[in-house]
């Protein structure tokens, strides 16, 4: 292998994109009192405000915005006392459900944009700097990564397509020292999951009338499904520490679920047959029809 032996947390730099709200909030925290100063990236200037302390310093970073990633690299090499760069969370993210027929193709290929190609912008970026100090890569998928259930093929896609990179960016880069670590939540109570209705209900009506004919119904019943896990779910927080344990333990494991149940639902994929799966699905959902 390459590189320094891996750095004390409390002489390393981290970075966490999305860290507005949620698991991205809760992980700059959860690092910045492990002792990394966190580079914590946000888009709105209240969000920066909102974020401010000890070991946090947060960013203006759009992870499509090839300036604003340039920024951050500029940062991190010109880091005033030289700490290395020893954890990059890819947690940004945009969250949709929509039957593939009535989604556009512009809005999925944005969706792409953030949930895919922002991601690989980020490591292609800050690689380099993560081979030098052996660092690791945690990349927050779903459990959509791994079941694709009705109206979540856009978002389950970019998830899908952010589990395959990892498998092959974890093999190229562990004899360079760096470490390459997936986490698939399930229902987290964060605000994107609160916001489901309403993202939903916009969805429905931007449907022309054959397709809400077709899966308004199928949409409501999805989002009534979802808006209920979120009595269940877990706190951002514990997926947080999830996400540390993963950066700060020396042997990770290659994957992390977080979640009520998802690790259930993992297993089933790998267990039973496609159709059966369909089966289980149709039937979880069926009480949510009105």
């Amino acid at each position: 292998m390459t590189g320094r032996p891996p750095a004390s947390p409390r002489h390393c730099l981290a970075v966490v994109t999305g860290a507005s709200s949620g698991i991205g909030a809760a992980t700059a925290r959860e690092l910045a009192m492990a002792g990394y100063h966190v580079l914590a990236g946000v888009r709105r200037s209240e969000d920066a405000d909102a974020l401010q302390a000890t070991n946090l310093e947060p960013i203006m970073l759009d992870i499509t915005d090839e300036a604003a990633i340039a920024a951050l690299v500029q940062r991190i090499d010109a880091d005033p006392e030289r700490r290395p760069l020893g954890a990059l969370v890819n947690n940004a993210g945009v969250a949709i459900n929509a039957p593939l027929e009535a989604y556009k193709l512009d809005a999925l290929r944005r969706l792409f944009e953030v949930n895919l190609f922002g991601h690989v912008a980020m490591i292609q970026a800050l690689l380099p700097a993560l081979i030098e100090s052996r660092g690791t890569i945690v990349n927050i998928s779903s459990v959509g990564g791994k079941v694709a259930m009705p109206t979540y093929g856009p978002y389950a896609g970019t998830k899908f397509a952010l589990e395959a990179i990892s498998d092959s960016l974890r093999r190229e880069v562990a004899p360079l020292g760096v470490r390459v670590v997936v986490v698939e939540p399930g229902a987290i109570t964060t605000g994107m999951l609160k916001q489901v209705g309403g993202r939903g209900a916009k969805v429905v009506d931007a449907m022309t009338p054959i397709h809400r004919d077709r899966s308004a119904a199928l949409m409501h019943a999805v989002v009534a499904q979802a808006e209920a896990s979120v009595a269940s779910g877990a706190p951002p927080e514990e997926a947080a520490r999830i996400i540390a344990h993963a950066i700060i333990s020396p042997r990770p494991r290659t994957r992390y679920t977080v979640g009520r149940g998802t690790g259930m639902i993992v297993k089933l994929t790998r267990l039973v047959s496609d159709r059966v799966l369909d089966r289980i699905l149709a039937a979880n959902l069926k009480p949510y029809f009105r």
